[in-house]
């Protein structure tokens, strides 16, 4: 039996995040949205209130925390600001691979550090010639003894300007694509690394995103985190664990949209009687709260079948798709509620709409989740209906009162069932020969 009920113990945890958001969060994001700034000290307090990298392993000192405890807390931090919410979520992005990875000694080196001291960890795959196409990378890893040196530049790098810490994926062989990439452990102040300026942005500007250069960067063995031709497979485990946080986001940052409108639906009137009143506002209201309670859905299923073990690539994909277009709509049809005031800026809902649009587009774009599922549907979902070749479709005879004793055979062209001990010569409607029919 499927239960839907969450522990008291994961009520505790989304209510902690529920209540730091709205007091934390919420009363600072439109400044910094304005001002184009990340405030270390909200994030520092997301760190003292244990509500950031809550994934490192009990183990190494961590809350060890499971992706659905994870999903419910970004879900309350990017109700009250996804680009905020974005950058205190990036540490966890940015350890996934270490979390991953089967070097233990990295993980003893960094997890208990990361858990006493205010450190951030972020994440880089894109460059600035690539976004999707992780195999495409150029950022070159070259063996240098038993070290790698690195030469290139990666970009989108959210944090990249604070993050003390980073999980790099490179290529050792750019000819050899996804068997050329590996992945590393890079810190910010080795030499040879150079973080660019700020990247002015549409929405998620209370979120930090930098190009990061390395000149001649030597990595000791010891920060390997995948060896080449293993990197490019770990890279896509961290997506598939990551990508329900960003649906997450996209629940959030929705959920938010919908209670605005539904609070200023209720207040504002028109033709003498309050917006909510009238059908067309009431059916835009109903559709914000389905697409809400789907992808939420979405989004814990893909994190449990994490949590469980399983591999949650589809679900992941799935649940990104779904709720990242779902938020834009939920976001869009808001505003639209507000008319022009919701265009304005004295009114939350145009940030909103801002922030979502990114969803859509990093940790893989929607078009690439569709790839993604595509290929699962065309190659690895199972049906449960047999093929149309032999589908027993009778229109002629009545199998259930025994009319069809005789033999049927399926046109696998138009679908036509003959009735007969053998096919006919040709079919009667498409006019195909014998050989097009099949005895089902």
């Amino acid at each position: 039996m499927l239960g839907f009920q969450l522990t008291p113990a994961q009520l505790e945890i989304q209510k902690n995040a529920r209540e730091f958001a709205l007091k934390e969060i919420l009363p600072v994001a439109w400044h910094y949205d304005a001002v184009d700034d990340t405030p270390l000290p909200v994030l520092r307090k997301a760190w003292e209130a244990g509500i950031m990298n809550t994934d490192i392993p009990a183990a190494y000192g961590g809350k060890g925390f499971g992706l659905l405890e994870n999903v419910l807390i970004t879900e309350e931090l990017a109700a009250a600001c996804p680009g905020l919410a974005t950058s205190i979520f990036d540490s966890s992005l940015g350890m996934e691979p270490l979390r991953l990875s089967a070097n233990d000694d990295l993980k003893q080196k960094y997890f208990p550090q990361i858990v006493k001291e205010f450190k951030l960890f972020c994440f880089a795959t894109s460059e600035p010639t690539l976004g999707s196409d992780v195999a495409g990378i150029r950022c070159r890893a070259e063996r240098d003894g038993d070290d790698y040196i690195l030469n290139g530049t990666k970009y989108w790098v959210t944090n990249g300007g604070l993050a003390d810490f980073m999980s790099i994926f490179a290529t050792a062989d750019p000819e050899k694509k996804h068997e050329g990439i590996c992945g590393f452990v890079v810190e910010r102040g080795w030499e040879g690394v150079t973080i660019g300026r700020r990247i002015p942005k549409l929405g998620q500007r209370g979120s930090n995103t930098v190009g990061v250069r390395f000149k001649n960067v030597r990595v000791p063995k010891e920060n390997v985190l995948a060896p080449p031709g293993e990197g490019f497979v770990l890279a896509m485990k961290t997506f598939a664990r990551t990508r329900p946080a960003i649906g997450a986001f996209a629940v959030g940052a929705a959920r938010s949209a919908m209670e605005f409108a539904i609070d200023y639906a209720k207040r504002r009137k028109a033709f003498g009687a309050p917006l909510a009143s009238f059908q067309a506002i009431q059916h835009k209201i109903a559709d914000m709260l389905q697409r809400v309670e789907t992808s939420r859905l979405l989004v814990w299923k893909a994190a449990w079948e994490a949590d469980q073990g399983m591999d949650p690539t589809i679900a992941a994909s799935i649940a990104k798709l779904y709720a990242t277009e779902a938020a834009l709509e939920v976001a869009n049809e808001a505003l639209q509620v507000f008319a022009g005031y919701g265009y304005t800026k004295m009114f939350p809902v145009e940030k909103l709409l801002r922030d979502t649009r990114l969803f859509r587009i990093y940790e893989g774009t929607s078009e690439i989740q569709r790839l993604i599922i595509a290929g699962f549907a065309l190659g690895g979902f199972q049906p449960v209906m047999p093929p149309l070749e032999e589908l027993p479709v009778h229109l002629e005879r009545d199998v259930v009162n025994g009319q069809a004793a005789a033999a049927a055979w399926r046109c696998r062209i138009c679908g036509h069932v003959h009735y007969g001990e053998a096919p006919p010569e040709e079919c009667p409607y498409c006019f195909f020969p014998q050989s097009a029919f099949k005895k089902v």
